[in-house]
């Protein structure tokens, strides 16, 4: 959909921002573009009793809380909703919530066009015509997935500040042609937490640092953040992140809500800011799983700029709501990988031993332990892969956006921080551009070695293999541990204990991250994955693990985790 891109706001105006209210801003929306910056970085709460100052940071009562898409869709037939008002209403929260009240950071920005599009989709609805499921639903997506209207498009950076993209991603193009509104923009870890080895999730040059609403102290982990912490808060109906290695599952984990990793293929990535061709891909965020099988829907599709989604031919549905089945334990074999994955934390462990014995009880079959025997992400090629490709892809990306460009190779970016590096590096350096930019072509032998091994490992002698010996639908484990403490000067070394994410990541193959359970309020995701184009059979295992369960409670907003032997909920 071509539209008139007026040009953005300088940087500088855009950083006017910082501190400013936004007051009005439902109201606002149809004139100008409304970066919602978060105030600056005030110093955190220490720990302690977080019930002390807990009202300090209460939401109001909200209409819409935890409401589903379906119960939205209801709503908006029955005419108690229009998609209009539904925008207002969410507009009204993140106001409240974003820069004010717990001050998440969650929402970059917000489509000053959202509105007109409700407007147009309710007309639609009211002559008869409904495109689908996602019909004037509400959606934030990350600030690294390019639209073409009057929203910039930056990963987080100051760098693109100004940049708006020539065209949709073939992902944006999906979702307006299924009738979402795309309400605005969320929140990451900058880069998609691909800039330093020292960084701290959620934080970005143009957001600060988002915030975790189930204790507004910890991580709500990356790089998916925003995103994370704006469906969990109620900000959106769904949202959308964007995935290499863990940045959808792990912040979906971190913040108590379903996240899908896709098959590398399912969802086209074209137009999307890179790091890796062979593991990224962008995925559902949603607080049920009912939620997140009714957007992927929205985002499949063969696409002719992205190679690999011609694989998806054959996989790719428009509808994995039918494999939403109460009863989908029954039968099914599900093999336990404890090895690396678990042992770390036995209060997690307990927490996943739980979940086991419920389904169990559901009628699973559960072989355990079913380890990844061969799998050893240590050493696995995966660094080198990464390095290479985002040196390939991110200066192939910066390519699309024209002569006018802000930054055009990773070389620029890489002296637009060193330029701005009070703003863009307060906390942590750019070391991994800095490596990527030394790496050669992609066809070095050294990077197709690096990749074969990869796949290999992770692939056929890894979840394919241990599918196949034990003869099962898929592989669980605790997705993390509890998210740590947020802490700019470390940055995120040892938070959230161990991490499920890497073998599906490295390997291509879906994986979905369910919520599980809480220590000291802080939530714990059990993970579901297997091999490639296993969507359905996932969707079906975490539905049925959900319904039998109904672990997510909602957030409270806590200064701090509790600690103290009485859970909060």
């Amino acid at each position: 959909m071509s539209r008139s891109t007026p040009s953005g706001p300088s940087p500088v105006s855009r950083r006017a921002f910082v501190g400013a209210s936004v007051a009005g801003l439902a109201t606002a929306v149809g004139l100008d573009a409304l970066p919602l910056h978060a105030l600056p970085l005030h110093a955190l709460p220490a720990s302690g009793d977080a019930n002390e100052h807990a009202a300090v940071h209460a939401a109001a009562p909200f209409e819409l809380e935890d409401i589903t898409v379906a119960e939205l869709q209801k709503g908006m037939a029955s005419g108690r909703f229009t998609s209009r008002a539904l925008c207002e209403a969410y507009l009204t929260r993140i106001e409240q919530m974003n820069a004010r009240g717990p001050t998440l950071r969650a929402v970059l920005q917000v489509n000053p066009d959202a509105l007109h599009i409700a407007d147009a989709l309710d007309a639609e609805r009211r002559a008869g015509r409904v495109r689908g499921p996602m019909h004037g639903i509400p959606v934030l997506i990350k600030d690294n997935i390019d639209t073409h209207d009057r929203m910039t498009t930056a990963a987080g950076s100051l760098a693109l500040a100004n940049s708006i993209a020539p065209r949709d991603s073939f992902l944006a193009e999906r979702l307006r042609a299924a009738g979402v509104v795309i309400l605005g923009k969320t929140n990451l870890s900058e880069w998609a937490n691909y800039r330093s080895t020292n960084s701290t999730s959620g934080w970005s040059g143009m957001g600060g640092q988002t915030r975790n609403p189930y204790a507004l102290d910890r991580t709500p982990s990356g790089s998916s953040s925003g995103s994370g912490s704006a469906v969990a808060a109620n900000l959106c109906a769904v949202a959308i992140g964007t995935e290499t290695n863990g940045s959808i599952v792990s912040p979906s984990s971190a913040q108590s809500v379903v996240g899908i990793k896709p098959t590398v293929g399912l969802v086209s990535r074209s137009g999307i800011i890179p790091i890796s061709h062979s593991q990224d891909t962008a995925g559902p965020m949603a607080r049920t799983v009912a939620d997140a099988a009714t957007l992927l829907g929205a985002m499949t599709g063969v696409d002719p700029r992205d190679d690999a989604t011609s694989a998806s031919a054959g996989h790719a549905l428009t509808d994995y709501t039918r494999f939403l089945d109460a009863n989908g334990l029954k039968g099914a074999r599900i093999g336990v990988v404890r090895d690396r994955l678990m042992g770390y934390d036995k209060r997690v462990d307990a927490i996943i031993d739980a979940a086991l014995d419920a389904m169990k009880r559901a009628g699973a079959i559960v072989v355990d332990p079913a380890n990844l025997e061969t799998i050893r992400t240590m050493g696995s090629g995966e660094g080198d892969v990464l390095r290479y490709e985002f040196k390939h892809d991110i200066n192939a990306y910066l390519a699309t956006l024209g002569p006018n460009a802000p930054a055009k190779t990773l070389a620029d970016l890489i002296a637009f921080n060193s330029a701005h590096a009070a703003e863009e590096m307060p906390y942590f350096g750019q070391e991994i551009f800095e490596a990527a930019e030394k790496m050669g072509p992609l066809t070095d032998q050294k990077y197709l070695d690096a990749l074969e091994k990869m796949h290999r490992l992770t692939r056929a002698e890894g979840i394919d293999a241990t599918i196949k010996k034990y003869n099962l639908d898929a592989l669980v484990a605790p997705t993390q541990g509890p998210p740590g403490l947020i802490d700019l000067v470390n940055g995120d070394a040892g938070n959230g204990g161990g991490s499920a994410s890497s073998p599906a990541a490295m390997a291509g193959y879906p994986h979905i991250t369910v919520p599980a359970g809480y220590i000291y309020g802080l939530p714990i995701g059990i993970s579901f994955f297997g091999t490639a184009w296993t969507e359905p059979t996932l969707i079906r295992l975490a539905y049925a693990y959900e319904q039998l369960t109904h672990a997510r409670k909602p957030p409270k907003f806590l200064p701090t985790a509790p600690l103290t032997p009485v859970e909060p909920y």
